[in-house]
């Protein structure tokens, strides 16, 4: 049996790739890991509140870490809170594999694994490959249900932000989307489905658009529609 934690990030393809992991009997997943905004309580890049991530992962049952970030960090401070806290993550849970649910984005793979290599710590990736297409059709046709909480405002206007993902959002994405938002364009809260025990009630909060520097090349996005959503 391979021993692994998984990198919940608390969207659908993190939420799919947990599901196909645990239907893998040759591993078994003692620990869910997420990284949250110290500052403001929220899942880094989805903006999930604190309170909300806890309660995913109460609804699945499996223990879950949480390592923490000030408001902003360097690269390279990121990576050196991620290697230490993985590396005590490791030590007490005595781990030798982690999972993620990235779909297609080569040289994110190349990172993840690079930096694992540095612990020596072997990356699985369930749904690597796999067609985007097929793919959200599998995820509804499982049961679970997902809501947007943040949107590339380059690519997508507001009415986009706090949807629910259906058969009707898919049709609405313009033609230059990944259906599944592998590149950015959409991130996702997933709050009913077979992994959970019970669905996670919320409540739609305040819809913001958020604007960051960017840098001199202008080469990242920087502008974003975040919906809050809050606990009930």
């Amino acid at each position: 049996m391979k021993k692994a934690y998984f990198n919940w990030s608390t969207g659908k393809d993190s939420a799919l790739a947990l599901y196909k992991i645990l239907k893998n009997e040759d591993f078994i997943i003692d620990a869910l890991v997420t990284t949250v905004n110290k500052k403001f309580n929220r899942v880094s890049m989805h903006g999930v509140p604190e309170n909300l991530l806890d309660e995913q992962a109460k609804q699945i049952g499996i223990p879950h870490k949480k390592i923490y970030f000030p408001e902003e960090v360097s690269m390279e401070k990121y990576n050196e809170i991620m290697k230490t806290s993985i590396n005590s993550i490791v030590k007490n849970g005595n781990f030798k594999y982690s999972v993620f649910g990235d779909i297609f984005l080569e040289d994110l793979r190349k990172f993840r694994e690079d930096k694992l290599d540095e612990i020596n710590l072997i990356g699985v990736f369930p749904l690597w490959k796999m067609d985007t297409k097929v793919l959200i059709e599998e995820f509804l046709s499982l049961g679970f249900k997902a809501i947007t909480v943040s949107v590339n405002a380059k690519l997508l206007d507001k009415s986009f932000v706090g949807r629910i993902i259906d058969k009707q959002f898919i049709e609405d994405l313009p033609k230059n989307v990944d259906v599944c938002g592998e590149n950015g364009e959409f991130h996702t809260f997933v709050f009913d489905g077979p992994i959970f025990k019970n669905p996670i009630k919320y409540k739609i909060g305040e819809k913001v658009l958020k604007t960051y520097p960017s840098d001199n090349n202008n080469t990242w996005d920087h502008s974003f529609w975040y919906c809050d959503l809050i606990k009930e």
